[in-house]
């Protein structure tokens, strides 16, 4: 990604990347569509600049993440533990998903912490 950061990002890049983040909130909406929003729009776009499609892996690799750990927190449910922990996975998913598109609205490649990254980039 050394090239891609020496280059500068146009406006509409950087706002197509930002929505890759913030389509995760279509969950709030829809059942799965933390997972659908971010992989439609990162399809749609993902060929027409490099920051786009790393950006929007990021986001789909980390709502991956999200519905594993929202999974596990389901499964814990039957313990009360994971009502606590599914609290925690959302409020931190809402939290880190506004700050990934802020930064990616400014040009800035942004990468989740507790992230399992199963989409790799075709050159990894």
């Amino acid at each position: 990604m050394s090239e891609q950061e020496h280059q500068p990002l146009d406006h509409q890049a950087r706002q197509w990347a930002m929505l890759c983040h913030f389509a995760a909130a279509l969950g709030f909406v829809f059942p799965f569509g933390n997972l659908f929003g971010p992989l439609i729009v990162w399809q749609i776009k993902k060929d027409q600049n490099p920051f786009i499609d790393d950006q929007g892996r990021e986001a789909m690799n980390f709502q991956i993440t999200v519905a594993i750990a929202l999974a596990i927190s389901l499964l814990l449910m039957l313990v009360i533990v994971g009502f606590i922990l599914a609290g925690i996975v959302i409020i931190g998913a809402v939290i880190l998903g506004v700050i990934a598109g802020i930064k990616a609205n400014e040009g800035q490649a942004y990468r989740y912490p507790f992230c399992w990254r199963p989409i790799k980039a075709a050159g990894d």
